[in-house]
């Protein structure tokens, strides 16, 4: 099934600049970028775990029902830059799996001229991405939820534990067809497709839960990150119906 893949972020401050309204402050090395369909190939583990590969998402993604609350929470990886130019992100999301719209939170790993970049940032798509100011550490707790009354309206929060701040976004986005629920580590893209992936060595999903259940209640789909016959993470199985890990094996 196809995903949607998140915007860049600087592709909301570009554009917003163009338009004369203010914008956030981001990384200057963070690519504009579009929405790009990535296909995923699936298949079944032998557990009966739908698994599947994707160039640009890994981690779990439940479809196959309405989909109203998703939550889980991550430590911030701490990003190795042995490239000039890298990108990571890890959030949480409803729908962008087989729909055309995204309602996701989150943070971003990346790697500027060679050095670390961290920030965060929630998604409304098709409105563009909007980055927070609050400051984003390695080694930073987070949880973050997208919840929706099922009628448009939507409530996204990103609580950073360590650094002791919240943001709670309410927004409306009437056409969102709450296909999916998503727990992601992303490799983000730009207009020419799919991003070097940062190496952010491995990021612990906890307490991931859908519509009130936990993770391995969902029927959720694992996914790794592959293309070409490169593979760019791996996706743990659910511990405690809970947890999960992501780890990075190539950019």
């Amino acid at each position: 099934m196809p995903k949607v893949r998140r915007h860049a972020l600087v592709a909301a401050a570009s554009l917003l600049a163009l338009l004369g309204s203010a914008s956030p402050a981001l990384p200057a090395a963070l690519p504009v970028a579009a929405p790009v369909l990535a296909p995923i190939t699936a298949h079944h583990h032998g557990n009966g775990v739908l698994h599947g590969t994707s160039s640009n998402w890994s981690g779990y993604a439940a479809t196959g029902g309405k989909f109203t609350s998703v939550k889980a929470s991550w430590v911030q990886p701490a990003v190795s830059c042995t490239s000039a130019d890298a990108w990571s992100a890890f959030w949480v999301g409803l729908d962008g799996d087989g729909s055309k719209t995204v309602e996701q939170i989150g943070t971003e790993a990346d790697c500027s001229s060679g050095s670390p970049v961290y920030s965060s940032w929630y998604e409304m798509y098709p409105s563009y991405p909007v980055n927070f100011r609050n400051s984003v550490q390695p080694g930073d707790h987070f949880t973050a939820s997208v919840t929706t009354d099922g009628a448009g309206s939507f409530t996204l929060t990103l609580t950073n534990a360590t650094a002791g701040w919240t943001r709670s976004v309410n927004k409306t986005l009437q056409d969102a067809t709450l296909a999916s629920a998503e727990v992601i580590a992303e490799a983000p893209s730009s207009l020419f497709g799919v991003l070097p992936l940062a190496d952010f060595g491995t990021v612990d999903f906890t307490g991931a839960d859908v519509n009130g259940q936990n993770l391995g209640a969902s029927n959720a789909s694992s996914i790794d990150m592959a293309e070409g016959g490169v593979t760019r993470t791996t996706t743990s199985e659910v511990g405690n119906g809970t947890d999960f890990s992501v780890t990075w094996h190539h950019s």
